[in-house]
């Protein structure tokens, strides 16, 4: 995963054979009420949600998180109601009465090709911002100005064609595949996926995290890692990654003079990612680790195995709260914490490796990327890169 994009998550429904839908007039209905709740909960915990032009014409979605209780949440949090709203065109052909950009109160950006800019500005003046993401539109270009503007974790909900860009392009960390118990067979209807050069093939697969049953339908969570670079570990190259995410998500902390801005990340035994926090997230005096590990307070989630990506070294000192980050995480069950940036002795001297390596938690700093934590919290004297 780059510096420079969102943690993307793509998520589809199909048929055994493969396809989006068939061709009648009629939508197909590739999942059911417990799985769409499933997909709600996935949107309200991501900060944009992207479908191309085509599904905008066809389906005419709100896009918007339908449960009450997940919007109140994301308000406590200081977000939107509902994510930011994307999409991607070619020509500016979209309706500027479309529900994408009627219904709900979030952000709607439109990515449009060079040639269709002009078109697009005066077609959706006043109801989306539109941005030339070049000839032909680029998804990268798209993902860049995304991380831009602050979006952290990017939600792709289709069609075939923006799930192919993705793909082929590298440009996907995670795969939600929900599979329905039964066969289109129509070649003119659309399918998942078009031909292209994938970067998880027979050579580099994608690692298959678990499978949930939803009522007659499954989902296959799928982690798409990126080939192993040169003289690095499989490990290794997921640890930057995770770690990189984590810093990212730093960037959205209220700024303040009295503490640092920190972002974490949790992923458990399987490689999959349970939850997220960041500095300040819910009120004045939260960590990041402590938010992160408060969203899983009730779930049950099993943490045995777990590994913690933090952007600074979790505090042992708190004056704010009965117990440190590192306590938190040790009393957890996490067992890994992966981490850029000792804490400098600004405010208190931090012994968070300490206590983590007597608790037998194993700790791995990533030096090279600590720049990027410096600089985030150049604020504050004597840290800035």
């Amino acid at each position: 995963m780059s510096s420079r994009r969102p943690y993307v998550l793509l998520s589809c429904a199909m048929s055994i054979d493969g396809y989006l839908d068939d061709t009648t007039t009629t939508r197909l209905l590739l999942s059911n009420d417990a799985d769409f709740d499933r997909v709600n909960a996935v949107r309200a915990g991501c900060d944009a949600i992207l479908v191309g032009a085509t599904t905008i014409r066809k389906d005419n979605p709100r896009l918007l998180v339908r449960s009450q209780a997940r919007r109140d949440a994301r308000t406590a949090r200081g977000l939107p109601a509902s994510p930011t709203k994307v999409t991607m065109t070619g020509h500016g052909d979209l309706d500027p009465d479309a529900q994408f950009f009627r219904a709900g109160d979030t952000e709607k950006i439109v990515y449009c090709a060079t040639p269709g800019w002009d078109k697009a500005q005066r077609r959706l003046a006043g109801v989306a911002t539109v941005v030339d993401a070049g000839d032909p539109a680029d998804p990268r270009r798209v993902v860049e100005d995304l991380a831009s503007r602050g979006i952290t974790r990017l939600m792709v909900e289709g069609g075939g064609s923006i799930h192919t860009q993705f793909l082929t392009a590298g440009l996907a960390d995670e795969l939600h595949l929900v599979i329905a118990p039964f066969f289109v067979g129509d070649l003119k209807a659309p399918r998942f996926v078009s031909d292209g050069a994938f970067p998880w093939n027979p050579g580099n697969h994608a690692q298959l995290v678990e499978t949930r049953r939803f009522g007659d339908v499954v989902l296959l969570p799928l982690r798409l890692l990126p080939p192993a670079r040169p003289g690095m570990t499989d490990q290794q190259d997921l640890d930057r990654q995770w770690l990189q995410a984590a810093i990212d998500l730093s960037r959205r902390c209220p700024v303040v003079e009295t503490a640092y801005a920190v972002g974490a990340v949790i992923v458990d035994r399987h490689g999959h990612e349970v939850s997220r926090g960041f500095s300040r997230e819910t009120d004045s005096h939260v960590h990041a680790e402590e938010s992160a590990l408060a969203k899983l307070a009730a779930t049950g989630v099993d943490l045995t195995g777990a590994t913690i990506y933090t952007s600074l070294e979790p505090c042992s000192v708190r004056k704010s709260r009965p117990h440190p980050c590192a306590v938190l995480i040790i009393t957890a069950g996490i067992t890994r914490v992966v981490l850029a940036l000792r804490e400098p002795p600004l405010f208190v001297t931090c012994h968070g490796v300490e206590l983590l390596h007597t608790a037998g938690v194993e700790v791995i700093e990533i030096p090279e990327l600590a720049d990027q934590v410096r600089t985030i919290n150049a604020h504050l004297p004597g840290i800035g890169g």
